[in-house]
């Protein structure tokens, strides 16, 4: 009993020291932010003598927080509503559907979650160029559709499962074809997973750097990430500026995080237990 007392202390320690350990950089980020770049040097650690409001709101106007902010929902909404569209259709028609082909069609789809995106992306920056989308936040979000729907299909995949076939019967009973059937009575207890597949694409469409790098051409199409990069120049950096732009675009992230942590968590063990 001792013995798994003390057991349990040196796990908690470990986990306090681990946690300050992932704080350290965000600590020194936000206090950053808030000082002159010769007191920044001065020390990384140290909390500012003076507070700098006006760092936050240089970094507003420099990154052009708004317009940039639009072209991020823009292609964060298009492509969460494609990738659910298409993978819970997908999801539901293969989990239903028993035989080889089926059983194929849905290995490809998971085989691809191993195929690494530095592998990819340059013929799919030339299969975007041409087909003209290259340039285009909307081809982008579509880009990013099909590079999304592999995982939400696994998991719709799994959850599908967990719903008893009894209530498509019913439905076919009443009359209802077979979209009827999933758009009325199935997609909508698919929500719990749903959820957990929306906020997991935000989190990645909306932290992307790599593949609007590489599709992006015009500045004012620039995502959020795109347009704090540009605060890097080859010989100056304004590293108080760029810390502040940091801090603006993780807030919505940190915020849709904390508030949806208990459904991602949640959907991603139902998703994969039951699969």
């Amino acid at each position: 009993m001792r013995m798994q007392r003390i057991n349990s202390y040196l796990i908690r320690l470990l986990l306090v020291l681990g946690s300050l350990v992932a704080m350290l950089p965000i600590y020194m980020a936000i206090v950053n932010s808030f000082k002159t770049q010769g007191e920044m040097f001065q020390s990384f650690i140290a909390l500012p003598t003076t507070f700098h409001w006006e760092n936050y709101s240089d970094a507003f106007n420099k990154i052009n927080l708004l317009g940039s902010s639009l072209n991020s929902a823009i292609v964060s909404f298009l492509g969460i509503g494609g990738i659910v569209f298409c993978a819970s259709l997908a999801g539901y028609k293969l989990s239903r559907t028993s035989g080889r082909l089926s059983n194929l069609i849905f290995f490809l789809f998971v085989a691809s979650m191993l195929v690494p995106f530095h592998s990819i992306m340059i013929p799919l920056t030339r299969v975007a160029k041409g087909l003209h989308v290259q340039g285009s936040t909307y081809g982008l979000a579509l880009i990013y559709i099909g590079l999304g729907v592999n995982m939400a299909i696994f998991l719709y995949h799994g959850f599908v499962k967990s719903i008893p076939r009894e209530l498509e019967e019913s439905a076919q009973m009443d009359g209802c074809n077979e979209f009827q059937t999933f758009f009325q009575i199935i997609f909508p207890l698919l929500l719990p997973i749903t959820v957990t597949i929306a906020i997991l694409d935000f989190l990645w469409i909306w932290n992307d750097f790599l593949l609007p790098l590489l599709m992006l051409t015009d500045v004012n199409r620039y995502t959020l990430i795109l347009s704090t990069n540009m605060l890097f120049g080859e010989y100056n950096k304004e590293w108080p500026l760029i810390l502040s732009s940091l801090v603006l675009t993780a807030i919505p992230v940190v915020l849709i995080y904390a508030f949806f942590q208990k459904f991602i968590m949640e959907g991603i063990a139902e998703g994969a237990v039951k699969g």
